[in-house]
């Protein structure tokens, strides 16, 4: 009976120090003072959001809705921060307004062919979430992303074509007031948790 016990403490003891992993998530710091070791670790930020309290389940189907929308449309908005930071420094150093032009067509032409039967499925509420999310990646509103690269006129016929669907290419991302829902959401999916 105690050979029994024995081998089974050994087992047990053998299971449990192979269950127990080193953390290896980051390097780890620290200084001595005073005698105590104090560490330093970079964790993961956790941020905290005010609780949403919704009156009626309409309400909180609306927000998932809107969950669902952000989700379809960050994507894209990723996808044009990136291809701003790989194209604006090719575009300047183009010699010529026609070399420019030829440039903007053929990226143009690549993202519609890319993009246009996703696009078509769009609603106008999808079209008002992309321009929000563009101006909080770029740090710049679509406006002036057009005129920069499209020129004056190409930038006033579009913003009048979005003014006919209610929506706005000069308007402003602002996270604290207007687009608080839509940055907390933004933020949420950045961490992984949506």
């Amino acid at each position: 009976m105690k050979r029994l016990l024995l081998i089974m403490a050994f087992l047990m003891g053998t299971w449990l120090a192979g269950a127990q992993e080193q953390d290896t998530s980051g390097a780890v710091m620290g200084y001595i003072q005073d005698g105590d070791t104090i560490i330093f670790k970079n964790i993961k930020e956790i941020p905290v959001f005010p609780d949403r309290e919704f009156k009626n389940n309409r309400q909180y189907r609306r927000y998932t809705r809107y969950i669902q929308k952000v989700k379809k449309v960050y994507p894209l908005a990723v996808e044009a921060r990136e291809l701003l930071k790989k194209y604006e420094p090719e575009y300047y150093v183009l010699e010529t307004r026609k070399e420019q032009r030829k440039l903007m067509k053929q990226l143009e032409k690549e993202l519609l062919d890319k993009h246009k039967d996703e696009l078509k499925k769009w609603s106008i509420s999808d079209g008002r979430i992309l321009l929000k999310l563009i101006n909080r990646e770029t740090e710049r509103t679509p406006y002036s992303l057009i005129k920069d690269f499209r020129g004056g006129f190409s930038a006033t016929f579009w913003q009048g074509i979005a003014k006919l669907f209610r929506n706005d290419l000069k308007a402003g991302y602002d996270p604290d007031e207007e687009d608080q829902v839509l940055e907390e959401i933004v933020t949420l999916i950045e961490l992984g948790y949506l």
